[in-house]
């Protein structure tokens, strides 16, 4: 899949989230297979972009290109100026959210919220594009209500603007992440555009990833909460889009190696006291995805969730994770 002149290979995406998708967690996705990984979402807002959380999110140093980063907000004026401080600032990619459902987004009419107001969205849209030389991309909802279901209308408008690839969610705004994702709407949408159209909701699996792509016709997929504790799940489905066969999990060791490395990265990069606040969600992520007993590894995670030391996390981590995926592979 082509986005501008960057081919993407394997189309096989990191979804941006907020809270979750920071530099140490992009690259070790990006290593484990990823064609593509997307920052957090950052605010459109000049005057917070200058706080610590900003500046993190910013940080691209040493990544693989080409980079793309998300922003959010609702004016197109803030909007643009925010494409162009990022594109200076080295992104390759700029998307604009206008999925995210979360309250605090959508109460200043930003995220979903967008699209209730479709001329909004087509301001936006337009001044984005104009403002820089890089692709600009769009991720939405398949509407922002159940009953107002308007991602085909609103997926016509980004190609007129010149969008240079769409991804959708397949839920509204209304449903925030309840139920499950439909892809009747995506399978519109494909028929009615002519960018590449990237899947997103609920794709968990190499065979779920396959399935959505044949039934949606999209060009590739996204991956969100799916990746949480699993990031090697980009490497299974891109190889198994690519071969028919899925590919053996990784073996303890490794598992025990990427989560030592990641928590490794998330320290250096967030300082001690904040790192080792960050990995801990990661933590459990990792611990619900392994192998073994639920009940050592809840008591696991809440004796872990009191540490404060860099060290003794690591230490316990390297620990817990040796023997117990030991056990569980006896």
């Amino acid at each position: 899949m082509l986005i501008g002149p960057h081919l993407i290979e394997p189309a096989v995406i990191l979804a941006p989230m907020a809270g979750v998708t920071d530099r140490p967690f992009r690259s070790l996705c990006r290593r484990l297979g990823a064609g593509l990984v997307v920052s957090e979402m950052t605010s459109s807002d000049p005057t917070l972009w200058h706080t610590d959380k900003s500046r993190l999110r910013r940080d691209h140093a040493g990544e693989s290109e080409p980079i793309s980063v998300q922003i959010a907000g609702y004016d197109p004026l803030m909007m643009a100026e925010a494409a162009r401080a990022n594109a200076d600032h080295g992104a390759q990619i700029i998307d604009i959210n206008m999925g995210c459902p979360a309250k605090k987004v959508c109460k200043v009419d930003a995220g979903s919220a967008l699209m209730r107001d479709e001329s909004r969205v087509a301001s936006i849209l337009a001044a984005v594009v104009r403002a820089v030389d890089v692709p600009v991309t769009l991720k939405i909802r398949t509407g922002w209500a159940r009953e107002h279901r308007n991602g085909l209308r609103i997926a016509r408008i980004a190609e007129d603007c010149g969008i240079a690839a769409l991804t959708v969610h397949g839920r509204t705004r209304e449903d925030r992440f309840d139920g499950a994702a439909e892809y009747r709407t995506l399978a519109e949408i494909r028929a009615a555009i002519r960018i590449p159209l990237i899947a997103n909701g609920d794709i968990d699996s190499p065979r779920k990833a396959r399935a959505v792509l044949e039934q949606t016709g999209a060009d590739a997929v996204m991956i969100g909460r799916a990746a949480q504790g699993r990031p090697w799940i980009f490497r299974e489905i891109a190889h198994f889009l690519s071969t028919g066969e899925l590919l053996a999990p990784p073996s303890r060791f490794e598992q025990r190696r990427w989560l030592l490395e990641h928590l490794d990265a998330l320290h250096d990069f967030y300082g001690e006291r904040r790192g080792v606040r960050v990995a801990r969600k990661h933590i459990q992520w990792y611990c619900e995805a392994a192998d073994g007993d639920a009940a050592a590894k809840a008591a696991f995670w809440r004796s872990i969730n009191r540490v404060d030391d860099e060290a003794e996390q690591r230490a316990r981590v390297d620990e817990f994770f040796s023997e117990t995926l030991s056990s569980a592979a006896a």
